[in-house]
């Protein structure tokens, strides 16, 4: 399995923090929060990753991690993303990378208290057709900003609703995804939304309209480092002082 870390876009909500960096090497309490994504991946057994960004700060990611192999990956490739075309093009960057391999998938400014090593081993039994990483969350007014899916009775989803304003579920949809090789197939035909991108809700909601969706509910704190300024300082506060990836 190929791993496919996503640290581009352009980090407006954290600004003015982002205007001379990119806000995935901004720290997470004592290390850059990309090392807590890289972390997450290798843990869960994949070493071999692609690394997506842009911008103009993309160079400091290759001073910050070389190689890889400091942080416990084997092989470490980067791609650059000219332009912020969206989740999805970003993915389809690493098609020649994956190389018709199963793909985990995870925005970098995604940060979990537990493992997400199940999930991932659970994908590699049966590595068909897509799996994501949901979260239960308390509040409504959070999960208008999240991809939020609707189950039915026997707990699968129906639809994956992007920003609801009535949400169909007290579930969010993390940054953290298990596809097939054909996931480079559905990006191709992807038309862009109105913000101008190639979504990956769209992607998840391919999959579940053939039936080949799959899902897991992670355990624990989950945060996106990058949703806000807030959000960002809250995600310092928990993992100073319980830590992440745990087991």
């Amino acid at each position: 399995m190929k791993g496919v870390l996503l640290a581009g876009g352009t980090g407006s909500r954290l600004y003015p923090l982002t205007r001379i960096t990119n806000k995935h090497l901004l720290p997470i309490y004592d290390r850059p929060m990309i090392q807590w994504a890289i972390e997450a991946v290798v843990n869960a057994g994949v070493t071999d990753i692609m690394l997506v960004t842009g911008g103009t700060h993309a160079g400091e990611f290759l001073r910050l991690l070389g190689n890889g192999h400091e942080f416990g990956i084997d092989r470490l490739s980067y791609a650059y993303q000219e332009r912020p075309g969206g989740i999805a093009e970003a993915l389809g960057l690493a098609e020649r990378f994956v190389d018709r391999e199963p793909v985990l998938v995870m925005l970098a400014d995604n940060v979990v208290e537990r493992s997400i090593r199940p999930m991932v081993e659970a994908f590699c039994a049966q590595p068909t057709g897509a799996r994501i990483l949901l979260t239960e969350v308390a509040e409504p007014e959070h999960l208008r900003h999240l991809g939020v899916p609707e189950l039915d009775e026997e707990g699968r989803v129906v639809r994956i609703e992007e920003k609801p304003e009535d949400p169909p579920s007290r579930y969010g949809v993390t940054g953290i995804y298990c596809y097939d090789a054909g996931v480079f197939e559905v990006i191709t035909t992807l038309v862009p939304s109105a913000r101008d991108e190639l979504e990956i809700t769209d992607v998840n909601n391919h999959y579940v309209a053939t039936g080949a969706m799959s899902y897991d509910v992670l355990e624990g704190f989950w945060g996106d480092a990058g949703e806000s300024i807030d959000a960002y300082y809250a995600v310092n506060d928990f993992v100073r002082a319980n830590g992440a990836n745990k087991d």
